[in-house]
């Protein structure tokens, strides 16, 4: 199953447990699906998404709801959002990136949010820990320290004499340093030389 296909349906079987509840007395269910950038972007998440509720019995503009908002690649449309959300009552929030799992927690504690995927949502301070979440919020964590020696092996397959190394990563982010970290080990292991760029600035 591709990636992608998978983290829909795992959003999709977490909206589901919380749109039974109301279904239960009657009131249409309301999804509120926040993501960043432009929707068109994420077709394809929001096609598995509704694909998933369909199978599950949920049809958008029958028995339930789905708001679509994007932020069109403004940062401060996603408080704004999550705002609009919580006045809505919206019955979950589904979103993707830490981002817009932040703004949603910020505007509620109640409404159950279920994010597609952050790199590192533990390190983020999005989660208590994987096994146990707690709080409002669950989700898939798309970080991958564990394959990182694999990535390495994998390079100096495709490249024979492989022996510099430069990986680009973002400062500001717990999971793409931790992840950074992690292949820094593996190259080093390797008798590698690695450089990395972050903020635009080469280090060694």
């Amino acid at each position: 199953m591709k990636r992608r296909a998978f983290l829909s349906l795992f959003g999709a079987a977490a909206a589901y447990r919380s749109l039974g509840a109301h279904a239960a007395v009657g009131k249409r269910p309301t999804v509120g699906f926040l993501v960043p950038g432009t929707q068109a972007a994420y077709d394809q998440l929001i096609a598995g998404f509704v694909q998933r509720l369909g199978e599950l019995g949920w049809a958008d503009g029958d028995n339930v709801a789905i708001a679509y908002r994007s932020t069109e690649g403004v940062k401060e449309r996603f408080a704004e959002i999550a705002t609009e959300f919580a006045q809505l009552k919206v019955d979950v929030i589904v979103t993707t990136g830490s981002e817009g799992v932040v703004a949603a927690r910020q505007a509620t504690s109640v409404i159950p949010i279920v994010f597609a995927a952050t790199a590192d949502p533990v390190a983020a301070g999005l989660v208590e820990s994987l096994a146990h979440p707690g709080g409002n919020i669950t989700g898939l964590s798309a970080q991958s320290t564990e394959t990182s020696a694999k990535q390495v092996e994998m390079l100096r397959e495709v490249v024979p004499g492989l022996r510099r190394l430069a990986i680009l990563t973002n400062a500001d982010s717990p999971g793409m340093m931790a992840e950074t970290a992690s292949v820094l080990a593996a190259a080093g292991s390797a008798g590698l030389e690695v450089v990395t760029w972050q903020s635009g600035a080469p280090r060694r």
